[in-house]
Order: C-alpha cells, then sequence, then structure tokens
C-alpha cells in the first residue's frame, strides 16, 4: 500500500517523500520544532525509528536538525519545501483514511480490526521470536 501512496506523490510531481514521512511532516507543521526524542513520544514511534525517518527526509530537503538544548539532542524543523508540501500530505491522509474506512466495509474482516489484532499478537510475542522458533538451518 505504501509503494502505491508513493506513487500518488509521484503523480503530483512530489519526487522524494515517501508516506512514513507524512505524520512527523504534518506533526510538526502543528507544533513546530521538536526533539526526536519529542517527535517520536508524539507520534508513539521509537526513537530510532524517527531518527532514521529525520535523516531521509533530511536528505530530501524537506527537514533540518541542529543541536538542541544540550549536546545529546536535536531539534527537527520543517524547511520551506517541507511546509509547501504540508497541505497536500494532509489532504493525502484524509483520502487514505477514507480508503481504509472503504477497504473495511468490503473486506470480511476489517483492515483496521486486524491490524490492532496483529499489533497485539506481535507484543505478546515478537516476530523475531516466531521467527527463530520456526527456523530450521540447513547443515553446514
Amino acid at each position: 500500500m505504501d509503494a502505491e501512496i508513493e506513487q500518488v506523490y509521484l503523480a503530483r510531481g512530489i519526487k522524494g517523500v515517501r508516506p512514513r514521512f507524512a505524520y512527523p511532516l504534518v506533526r510538526l507543521a502543528h507544533t513546530g520544532p521538536l526533539t526526536i526524542r519529542e517527535l517520536a513520544e508524539s507520534l508513539g514511534r521509537s526513537h530510532s525509528a524517527i531518527s532514521q525517518t529525520v535523516a531521509a527526509m533530511r536528505r530530501e530537503g524537506l527537514v533540518t536538525s541542529e543541536p538542541g538544548p544540550d549536546a545529546r539532542t536535536r531539534r527537527v524543523d520543517l524547511t520551506e519545501r517541507g511546509r509547501s508540501l504540508v497541505p497536500f500530505i494532509e489532504a493525502e491522509w484524509r483520502a487514505t483514511h477514507a480508503t481504509v474506512a472503504e477497504l473495511d466495509a468490503e473486506l470480511p474482516h476489517p483492515l483496521t480490526t486486524v491490524v490492532e489484532e496483529l499489533r497485539r499478537a506481535l507484543e505478546r510475542r515478537s516476530m523475531r521470536q516466531r521467527v527463530l522458533e520456526h527456523l530450521v538451518e540447513p547443515p553446514r
């Protein structure tokens, strides 16, 4: 699904923007500069995941990051390019939510319910744990 959403961006002439950038870009547009930790906490994501996302967004010219109040933090802010894309990204976000609701109505089990059940199952036992339990390595 992410690849197809990215195609929507490309069809509108927006290059270098991935769907995983949408939520952080919108959050920064509404809050102003945040540290990576503050951004991660506000999005319910890990510091590591947001740090990687911010690095990718910086490479695409969507955000800047500079040292925060102490040497261990970085403050992230939107560039002019990042800010200019937020209205479209918010519109895409609304369209994506409408699409998910449409899919929920078409499926025998709502996608949102399945995703939530999957998240809870993986909290009980991670994907890594599950793979390791089934892994039978070939003889060397």
